[in-house]
C-alpha cells in the first residue's frame, strides 16, 4: 500500500482536471451511503469525527472503493494547528485490497474547493471577475485557485477576523497566473459590506456560528458560495441572504441534515427546504440548467459528499501511478 503525502496529492490534482472529474462523478456510477457524524466532547471544546464511505458501481472497471475519516477540532486554531485533519483509504473495488493511504486534509481541501468551482461553473455569471473570499484558513487559497480556474477572475478581496492573516494571504496571490487570466488586483479588507457589494462571487469558508454575510449587501447577479456551516447550529449568512437567492446544494440529503445556513433560515420562516432548486448531480446531468438570468442571486451550499472524495482519490491514484 502506498502512502501519499499532501505534496503528492497537490501534484496529482490540477484544478481543471479535478473539476472535470467531479463533474463526471456527479452524473452517476458511485454509491454514497449516509456518512457517520459523531460529536466528540473535549475539555477544551466540541469536536467532530466524520466517516465518509463510497464505492463505484459493479459495472465500473477496474472499480474502487474508499472511506475518509475527518476530524474537525475548531480549537486547534489556538494551538497553531489546522482545524481539519484526516486520511483517505482507497482500495481495489474488485478485491478490497488497500491501494493507498492518502493525506485526507489536502484531498478534502482540494475536492471541496473543486466542488465550489464546479457549482460556480454552472451558477456564476460567465464574465465574473471579482471574487471575495471570507476566511483565511487552509481552504481559502484553494478557493481562490479553484474559482480562478473556471471563471476569468481578475480581482480578489480577502476578509478575515485577523487582518494580518488576510493581508498575508492576499500577498501570496499577487501576480498569480494559474487561472483563466492573471490576477490584476489582490487585497485584504476590513470592510466586508463594501467588498460584497462589489463582488461577482462571494466564497465563505469559516467555522462561524453567527452571520457574517448579509443579504442586504448582495447586488443582482452575485453568486454566493458557502463552504462552512456544516452543522445545523453553524451559519455564515443571515436569513435575508438565503431568502433572496436561488439556492443550490451539493446534495439534498446533506442540506436537509446539516446545512446550517438553510436550517437557520427555515427555522426563522424565511426559507423552505422544498425551494432548493437543484443539487450538483442535477446540474451535472442537465436536469437543471443552472443560472438562467444575469440578475439572479445564486447561492450554493455545500456540506461535503463522499463521492467527491472517492473521485478525487481515484484521480490522485491514477496520476500517481502513471508517473
Amino acid at each position: 500500500m502506498d502512502i501519499l503525502t499532501k505534496d503528492d496529492v497537490a501534484r496529482a490534482l490540477p484544478w481543471t482536471e479535478l473539476v472535470d472529474r467531479l463533474d463526471r462523478a456527479f452524473t452517476g456510477g458511485i454509491e454514497t451511503p449516509p456518512r457517520h457524524h459523531h460529536a466528540v466532547h473535549r475539555a477544551d471544546g466540541e469536536a467532530t469525527m466524520l466517516l465518509m464511505p463510497a464505492w463505484e458501481d459493479a459495472d465500473q472497471s477496474p472499480g474502487y472503493l474508499g472511506v475518509k475519516m475527518v476530524n474537525v477540532f475548531p480549537q486547534n486554531a489556538d494551538k497553531g494547528l489546522p482545524a481539519i485533519s484526516g486520511v483517505y483509504l482507497l482500495s481495489d473495488g474488485a478485491t478490497g485490497q488497500p491501494l493507498a493511504c492518502i493525506d485526507g486534509s489536502e484531498l478534502t481541501r482540494r475536492r471541496t474547493a473543486a466542488a465550489s468551482a464546479l457549482a460556480a461553473r454552472y451558477l456564476a455569471r460567465k464574465n465574473a471577475e471579482t471574487l471575495v473570499v471570507v476566511g483565511t484558513g487552509k481552504l481559502a487559497p484553494m478557493l481562490i485557485e479553484a474559482h480562478a480556474a473556471v471563471r476569468p477572475i481578475r480581482n480578489v478581496v480577502v476578509y478575515g477576523r485577523n487582518l494580518d492573516k488576510a493581508r498575508a494571504l492576499a500577498a501570496d496571490y499577487v501576480g498569480y497566473s494559474g487561472g483563466q487570466v492573471p490576477l490584476a488586483s489582490v487585497k485584504a479588507t476590513e470592510d466586508l459590506a463594501s467588498a460584497v457589494a462589489g463582488a461577482d462571487i462571494v466564497s465563505a469558508a469559516t467555522l462561524s456560528t453567527q452571520p457574517i454575510i448579509r443579504g442586504e449587501w448582495l447586488r443582482p447577479g452575485t453568486h454566493v458560495d458557502l463552504v462552512g456551516a456544516f452543522r445545523p447550529d453553524m451559519r455564515e449568512t443571515d436569513s435575508a441572504c438565503v431568502e433572496k437567492a436561488e439556492v443550490f446544494v451539493d446534495s439534498h440529503a446533506g442540506a436537509r441534515g446539516e446545512a446550517g445556513d438553510l436550517h437557520h433560515a427555515a427555522n426563522e420562516g424565511r426559507f423552505d427546504m422544498g425551494a432548493i432548486k437543484a443539487e450538483l448531480s442535477e446540474l451535472a446531468n442537465g436536469a437543471h440548467p443552472g443560472r438562467t438570468r444575469d440578475d439572479a442571486i445564486s447561492l450554493f451550499k455545500s456540506v461535503g459528499v463522499s463521492l467527491e472524495d472517492l473521485a478525487a482519490a481515484i484521480l490522485v491514484w491514477e496520476n500517481h501511478a502513471s508517473r
